[in-house]
């Protein structure tokens, strides 16, 4: 408040009232602080024993975590008589019991509104044809309530979040399930789309057997025909509705024109389809919205290159009805115009207008699709090769609120992958590296690929030294059951001679490698020896010095079967020359003639390099002897 004199007056100024948001304090609190790189996501905070450290972690300790959640609720809300004690103040209506159970007994048009209500699709049903049997008149808008819940679920009982589900909706939907069990985090979506139209379901049942129908009663059944996949029934009652001198709404014609891809085949039929059914909403006087450009702009993207011009004309109808796009809209355009691009080939500029258009700026989630445009956007930029795309690229995901829209877990690991792939390709290791600090583990947990980029990028600039470090973090991200990943280690640490140092913690390194394929029987994946481990580990072993641990792995290609590389052998030779070992040199001869090798060269290195006992050349023209004869055998069965 503030006090004004006039004269000797003073007058008393109010200020507006000023309404905040319930989420103001939280908000300006949370602008205060930025993301720690090194924690791990928010939602593990409350129990840090199940902080996971790889990505399969990541995926089940959060769907345990809401497992338990929804295993809680079931209980809350199926045995409410448990909890009437009620000490929360003040009292939060949505954390209480719900009443999940009908209430009403007796047949009657309120009981078939409480099963709506409820959502119970088949007591919903079955009260129904009782009430049709007995006689009962119900009203219109009971009746659209009944259809509006059948279309909606597809003729099935919902799976709902809080509760367990039935043994007879899990096996209707056995088969259906096995098909998509290996879309991983994706079961809602997948069962959803896995549940197809049936013919004469109860949907159609009760809409024939409405006497009264109107828009909504026809519009419903066509949006649910198109949901599950029935899409030329959808366009039949369509024409039904409009031969019944009604209109559809808006939401009927998104509907339609997301459906036209599957009744058409030909790309200019497919526009055709889609104008046709825009001049028919413009003579039924309906005002598309932002999901009918949308609808138009994802079905297009099934239009070959007649989408391109067919799009831009849509964006120019969208600028003139002042409707503003979504990221969904900028995903369709992106998506058909570089839909088959491939590196090195620049089909189109289009992705930067539209990061002209959209750089600064704060989105809102607006429709289901805008989940996909950051993904989808850093695709483009990964194929194209343009790191300063993708920079800007993050940077918009860092403005206000849009990092809400990246989507979930999985959208999240796309994107990152991407850019991290990106990022290894064309960026200096110093960058590279610091980026990896700032993403891992806190929004990124690298795949098996990602990490082989990241070696390449080591490879490139030359900082092999920090090979050990990036082994210890792939064995804290679950990778070090990755038969490729530690091929492409262990060929990198053993390529080349490096000093005194560095060849000691490659040893060092190679030694823990060598440990994970012991302990491979307590893994869920086991690890194989190949020759080429082998003798990559035997090789570092060497180059640094450790004759010890090199017999121990030479000994090992005996016990797995696998055969050693001549140069391996005269690497280990060599070393045992400086040492001036002869024993060990007999027993390496040995070692290779056992293995079936040719013994004449490193026989006669041995006879030239070492002073030898008389025992020690016997031996030595033995193991010649025996190897020329299984020679010569084996040259007579040819």
């Amino acid at each position: 408040m503030s006090l004004r004199i006039l004269g000797h007056k003073e007058e008393l100024v109010i200020p507006r009232r000023k309404t905040w948001d319930k989420l103001a304090v939280l908000q300006a609190l949370a602008s205060t602080v930025n993301r720690d790189p090194t924690a791990a996501h928010y939602l593990f905070q409350d129990d840090p024993y199940l902080i996971p450290k790889t990505s399969a972690e990541f995926r089940v300790y959060s769907l345990s975590q809401e497992s338990g959640r929804s295993a809680a609720r079931y209980i809350f809300n199926n045995y409410p008589t448990f909890f009437e004690k009620n000490r929360a103040e003040p009292l939060i209506p949505c954390l209480m019991p719900q009443n999940l159970e009908p209430q009403i007994g007796d047949v009657s048009e309120a009981a078939l509104k409480e099963r709506i209500q409820l959502r119970r699709v088949k007591d919903a049903v079955d009260v129904y044809d009782q009430l049709v049997q007995a006689g009962t008149q119900l009203s219109l808008e009971t009746m659209n309530s009944l259809l509006d819940l059948i279309c909606y679920y597809g003729d099935r009982d919902p799976v709902v979040e809080d509760q367990l589900e039935s043994k007879e909706s899990e096996n209707e939907v056995e088969v259906q399930e096995e098909n998509s069990k290996r879309r991983k985090g994706r079961f809602r979506k997948s069962f959803e789309q896995s549940i197809t139209w049936r013919e004469n379901n109860n949907a159609e049942r009760i809409f024939n057997l409405m006497q009264e129908k109107n828009e909504h009663s026809f519009c419903t059944l066509i949006q649910g025909m198109v949901k599950y996949g029935a899409y030329n029934k959808a366009f039949s009652v369509y024409t039904d509705l409009l031969n019944n001198r009604m209109n559809a709404d808006v939401h009927t014609f998104n509907s339609l024109i997301l459906a036209t891809p599957e009744v058409r085949e030909k790309y200019n039929e497919r526009g055709d389809l889609i104008t046709d059914l825009l001049r028919q909403m413009a003579a039924q006087n309906v005002k598309p919205n932002l999901l009918t450009f949308n609808s138009v702009l994802k079905s297009l993207r099934k239009c070959g290159a007649l989408g391109r011009s067919y799009s831009l004309q849509t964006l120019n109808e969208m600028k003139a009805l002042q409707i503003e796009p979504s990221l969904a809209t900028f995903d369709h355009i992106i998506g058909i115009f570089y839909k088959f691009v491939s590196p090195g080939r620049v089909q189109s500029e289009i992705i930067y207008e539209v990061m002209d258009e959209i750089e600064q700026k704060n989105f809102v989630a607006r429709d289901p699709d805008d989940v996909n445009f950051f993904a989808n956007a850093m695709k483009v930029c990964l194929d194209l090769k343009d790191v300063e795309l993708a920079y800007r690229l993050h940077k918009l995901l860092e403005t206000g609120d849009n990092w809400k829209l990246l989507g979930d877990f999985y959208h999240q690991s796309i994107f990152y992958g991407r850019f991290f792939n990106l990022l290894c390709m064309m960026e200096h290791i110093d960058v590279v590296l610091r980026w990896y600090r700032q993403l891992i583990p806190s929004l990124y947990y690298p795949n098996s690929e990602g990490l082989r980029d990241l070696l390449q990028a080591l490879d490139t600039d030359n900082r092999l030294e920090l090979i050990p470090t990036i082994w210890k973090d792939i064995k804290k991200l679950g990778h070090s059951n990755k038969p490729d990943l530690i091929e492409e280690i262990l060929a990198l640490m053993a390529r080349d001679k490096h000093s005194p140092e560095l060849q000691a913690s490659f040893a060092d390194c190679a030694l823990d490698i060598k440990s994970s394929y012991e302990s491979q029987d307590r893994g869920q994946f086991s690890l194989e020896w190949t020759a080429s481990a082998l003798g990559n580990i035997t090789k570092v072993f060497l180059q640094a010095r450790k004759i010890e641990e090199a017999w121990k792995m030479i000994h090992l290609f005996k016990a797995k079967n696998r055969l050693p590389r001549e140069e391996l052998l005269n690497e280990f030779m060599d070393l045992v020359k400086e040492k001036n070992d002869s024993v060990q040199a007999i027993e390496l001869i040995k070692l290779a003639a056992a293995c079936s090798l040719p013994v004449v060269k490193l026989a006669s290195r041995a006879r030239e390099e070492f002073l030898l006992s008389e025992e020690q050349k016997n031996a030595l023209a033995e193991l010649e002897v025996v190897c020329s004869e299984s020679s010569d055998s084996e040259s007579d069965k040819e």
